[in-house]
C-alpha cells in the first residue's frame, strides 16, 4: 500500500506585494469573479422559477424512448460541516434524516419513471453531495433495486461516487462495489494540518491512502482525488507537498480546483479569515507550480482544472475530440438527458434545465404530493443550442470552427457574428488565435477560455462583455 505521511510543514501564509497582486490581477482571468464556469448554457444564473414541476414533466416525456439517459443523484447530509464548502448540504448526527431522505428518494425516482415511460438505458451514474458515503448498505441496496426497476443501467454504465474518505469503512464499501460503482472520487482539498484545521476538515492523510486500498480491493480502480488551491494558509510548496504524496496513490484523475471565497452567499465561510487566504499572485502560482508538477508525473492537462492519465477515458475523449461538459465537470457523458434526483439536483432535459428545490422539507413534501420538486429552471431554444455548442467546445478543446458548429446545426454562422466581433480585441493580445471562423486558445492562455467562451454568451450584458474582451 502506497503511504501518504502526514508530517508536512506548517504553511504559513506569504503575502505577495502590492506590486505582485497588480501582475496577477492582470494574469488571473477575470471570469473567476464574474463569469459562469460554462458546466450549462444557458447557466444557472438565468435559472428562473417561470419553470416549474408541469414544464420538467412535460419535458421529461418528450425524451425518446430508445435513447440513453444519464443520473446524478445528490445526498444532501454530511457529518461535519467544511467551512470551506459551496455545496447544498446540512450536517446531521442522528439516523432519521437518512431513513426519510432513502424513502423520498425511492419515490421521486418511481415517480419519474413513470414519466419517462419506458426503462431508458443509463451510460452515467452519478451520487454526489454533501457526502453519499453516509448512507448505511441498507439504504444503498434500496436505492439501487429502485433504479433497476426504473432504468436499465448497463454492464458498460460508468457508475461514480463522491468519497469523504473519513466516512467510509468496510461495510459501505462492500455495498457499493455490490451495486456496480466503479469510479470514485475522494475529497482531499490539501494535507497540511494547518489548512485541514483552518478550513474544518481534519483528515489524515492515512485515511485517504487506506480507502484507497480498500477501493481497489473491491475491483474499484478507477480513481479521482479532488485538491483545492487558493484555501488559508496554503503556499506553493504547501500545495505541491499535498500533491506529491497523493501522486503516491497513482490517481487516474486528479482535479484541482480554486476555492471561491463567497460569504456572503455561504454564511459558514465567514469562519475563515480574509487575511488568511493567498492574495491573487499566490494563487496563481499555486496552480500553475500544481499543473507543471502533474504534467512531469506524465499527467494530462484537461480543460481548466483536470488531470488524467493518458489511457483515462477522459484524456482519450480529449484526444479524439468527443470530450464533454455539464454540471459535474468535464465527462465522456454524451447522453441525450441527465436526470437529477435529489433536493438541489439539477437535470439537463430536451427542453431545457430544471432544478430540485434546494429545501429537504420541500423537496420531501413535493414528492409525498406525487409531483416533482422543480423550482426553477430555464428553456432552450436554437440560438441557445448553437451557443452551447460552441462553448462547449472552446472549454473542451480550447478551439472551435464556428462555421462547422453552426452548419451541423443546420444554421448559418453569420448569426453569431456580433460574437465574432467581441474576439477581435482578444486576438489582438494573443489569447485567441484567429483564421476566419476557427479560433485556437493558445495552451499558455488557457486561464482565460471563459473570456473567449464569454463572448458567445447571449445573456450577458452588451457593456460587459465588452469589458470582459478588452480587459
Amino acid at each position: 500500500m502506497a503511504v501518504i505521511t502526514s508530517a508536512l510543514s506548517p504553511a504559513t501564509a506569504v503575502p505577495a506585494s502590492p506590486a505582485e497582486d497588480r501582475e496577477a490581477a492582470r494574469r488571473v482571468p477575470v471570469q473567476s469573479a464574474r463569469l459562469p464556469r460554462y458546466t450549462s448554457y444557458p447557466t444557472a444564473l438565468q435559472f428562473s422559477g417561470a419553470v416549474g414541476p408541469d414544464q420538467a414533466a412535460a419535458w421529461m416525456r418528450a425524451v425518446a424512448g430508445h435513447d440513453p439517459v444519464s443520473i446524478y443523484i445528490h445526498v444532501p447530509f454530511c457529518d461535519t460541516l467544511c467551512w470551506f464548502c459551496g455545496c447544498h448540504t446540512r450536517v446531521i448526527n442522528t439516523r432519521g434524516p437518512i431513513v426519510a431522505f432513502v424513502h423520498s428518494l425511492i419515490a421521486e425516482i418511481e415517480m419519474v419513471g413513470a414519466l419517462l415511460g419506458r426503462r431508458h438505458p443509463v451510460r452515467h451514474l452519478h451520487f454526489g453531495g454533501g457526502s453519499p458515503t453516509i448512507l448505511e448498505p441498507e439504504d444503498i441496496d434500496r436505492i439501487f433495486q429502485t433504479l433497476a426497476r426504473s432504468f436499465d443501467i448497463g454492464a458498460d454504465a460508468e457508475i461514480a461516487l463522491e468519497i469523504d474518505p473519513r466516512d467510509v469503512d468496510p461495510a459501505r464499501l462492500d455495498a457499493w462495489a455490490t451495486a456496480g460503482v466503479n469510479r470514485a472520487s475522494l475529497g482531499v482539498q490539501d494535507l497540511d494540518p494547518v489548512v485541514q484545521k483552518a478550513i474544518n476538515r481534519i483528515q489524515p492523510a492515512e485515511a485517504t491512502a487506506r480507502a484507497v486500498t480498500m477501493l481497489r480491493e473491491r475491483g474499484i480502480n478507477a480513481i479521482n482525488i479532488d485538491l483545492v488551491h487558493g484555501l488559508p494558509h496554503q503556499t506553493t510548496d504547501g500545495v505541491l507537498a499535498t500533491l506529491d504524496q497523493v501522486l503516491t496513490l497513482t490517481p487516474d484523475r486528479v482535479a484541482l480546483f480554486g476555492y471561491a471565497h463567497v460569504p456572503s452567499m455561504k454564511q459558514h465561510q465567514r469562519l475563515i479569515p480574509d487575511a488568511a487566504l493567498p492574495g491573487p499572485a499566490a494563487r496563481l502560482e499555486q496552480a500553475d507550480a500544481a499543473a507543471r508538477r502533474l504534467k512531469a508525473a506524465g499527467y494530462v492537462g484537461i480543460g481548466l482544472d483536470h488531470f488524467a492519465r493518458a489511457h483515462d477515458p477522459l484524456a482519450v475523449a480529449q484526444r479524439q475530440g468527443l470530450l464533454r461538459r455539464n454540471f459535474q465537470g468535464y465527462t465522456t457523458d454524451n447522453a441525450a438527458a441527465i436526470i437529477g434526483f435529489g433536493p438541489s439536483a439539477i437535470g439537463d432535459l430536451p427542453g431545457g434545465y430544471v432544478q430540485n428545490t434546494i429545501d429537504v422539507r420541500a423537496w420531501r413534501e413535493a414528492v409525498a404530493e406525487g409531483r416533482l420538486a422543480t423550482i426553477r429552471g430555464v428553456a432552450v431554444d436554437d440560438d441557445d443550442r448553437l451557443r452551447r455548442a460552441v462553448i462547449e467546445r472552446l472549454m473542451c478543446d480550447h478551439a472551435v470552427d464556428v462555421a462547422a458548429v453552426a452548419a451541423s446545426m443546420g444554421r448559418d454562422p453569420e448569426v453569431l457574428a456580433g460574437a465574432m466581433a467581441l474576439i477581435d480585441p482578444l486576438e489582438d493580445r494573443g489569447i485567441v488565435l484567429r483564421d476566419g471562423w476557427r479560433l485556437l486558445v493558445p495552451v499558455e492562455m488557457t486561464p482565460d477560455i471563459q473570456r473567449v467562451a464569454a463572448c458567445f454568451d447571449a445573456y450577458l450584458n452588451p457593456a460587459v462583455r465588452q469589458l470582459i474582451a478588452a480587459e
